[in-house]
């Protein structure tokens, strides 16, 4: 069996490429996936609410719940672009959610997996954001804004984004502050490191004494990248 690690679909509509291709891919690996991690930013935008404000995203927690039913463990870290995730997502996919990074152990490995939106520590402005935006006062709060309102809000930042994702591509020299990132959790005694965020598909094997890996995950928007681990050996694919 294996371990399987996506993130950063971003996904839309049912009819967008990615959303079809990773439909595809979730029902093509049932019957050899030990255990899906979803390491983020899986939506354009899910805020914990009320299933009717998703109606969009069921073909895709159909297919997750799927898996599950089917003896496949899904473990969420949630991204920068969903989060309170709520009880209604869980129950329907029968995930276990992460709000935060996590160690695991993975096949004799020390792995440490996150979504990767605070790696930068020198993003303040993100940093207030996020604080605003994950505090438990807001969690109380998205629950009874119109789900009108929210989307607008969505669109907002969506646009944001991807106008600061450009302006960061030239600011920050990402391959380094991965690498930089991962030898901190070496040096704490991890095996592996495992983000995604940054959108850059990227796998590092050190193997000076003890083999540390780093394994960056790209994307399900221009590159359909996925990471798998069997026998404790990592690799990164192109989906098909």
């Amino acid at each position: 069996m294996r371990k399987y690690f996506i993130a950063d679909a971003h996904l839309r509509n049912p009819t967008d490429k990615n959303y079809l291709l990773l439909h595809r891919f979730l029902s093509e690996i049932k019957e050899t996936a030990d255990t899906l991690f979803i390491l983020g930013d899986l939506f354009e935008f899910w805020i914990g609410y009320h299933p009717s404000a998703f109606p969009h995203y069921f073909p895709i927690l159909k297919e997750l719940g799927k898996l599950s039913a089917n003896g496949t463990k899904i473990i969420y870290f949630e991204g920068n672009h969903d989060f309170h995730m709520g009880r209604f997502f869980s129950e329907i996919t029968g995930a276990t959610i992460y709000p935060s990074p996590e160690v695991f152990s993975l096949d004799g490995k020390k792995c440490f997996l996150c979504h990767g939106d605070q790696i930068i520590s020198r993003e303040y402005g993100y940093r207030i954001l996020r604080f605003l935006l994950r505090n438990r006062a807001s969690k109380a709060l998205f629950p009874i804004i119109p789900p009108k309102i929210l989307f607008r809000i969505a669109e907002h930042m969506s646009k944001n984004s991807k106008t600061n994702h450009n302006k960061r591509n030239s600011k920050w020299n990402y391959e380094l502050i991965l690498m930089n990132f991962a030898d901190h959790c070496f040096r704490e005694n991890c095996d592996v490191v495992i983000t995604a965020h940054f959108h850059i598909p990227l796998l590092r094997k050190i193997t000076s004494g003890k083999e540390r890996i780093l394994l960056s995950l790209g994307d399900w928007i221009t590159h359909f990248t996925f990471g798998e681990m069997q026998n404790g050996s990592i690799s990164l694919h192109n989906y098909p």
